[in-house]
């Protein structure tokens, strides 16, 4: 897989938006990075060519939550294959295991440090998706 060049991150809270804005900008100002307040908003946006080459999604949102939107992404082919990286503040076993089973790539609980994140999303914007199995 090519390294993702445009990035969405699906995510209803402003200081996480932001959080995550300022960390993309810290690693590279060549990626396209978009927001979507839900996972409704997140399929309109995705209608507008090209699709992202990956999706960061929060779980916890109102409209249209992250297993929702997953959900809907698994099952339209012109998305399935997309990678998704759950963002969450969660940590629960149980949200880690259902979000495998539903097809995303990489659960990421959301760190409180900055340089944390930076570190971790350069990692994750530098894998190869299609060699990856799920992990934590």
């Amino acid at each position: 897989m090519k390294k993702a060049a445009k990035i969405l991150l699906v995510d209803d809270d402003a200081d996480d938006q932001l959080f995550f804005k300022d960390a993309m900008d810290e690693l590279s100002d060549a990626r396209q990075f978009s927001i979507a307040n839900n996972g409704l908003e997140a399929l309109e946006q995705m209608k507008i060519p090209p699709p992202p080459d990956l999706i960061f999604l929060d779980l916890n949102m109102p409209v249209m939550n992250g297993y929702e939107c997953l959900a809907r992404l698994k099952s339209l082919e012109k998305y399935k294959d997309i990678p998704v990286i759950i963002f969450s503040t969660s940590a629960n076993e149980m949200d880690i295991r259902r979000s495998r089973e539903m097809g995303a790539h990489l659960f990421f609980t959301k760190p409180a440090n900055f340089n944390v994140l930076c570190s971790k999303l350069e990692k994750i914007l530098d894998m190869d998706f299609s060699q990856l199995q799920f992990t934590v």
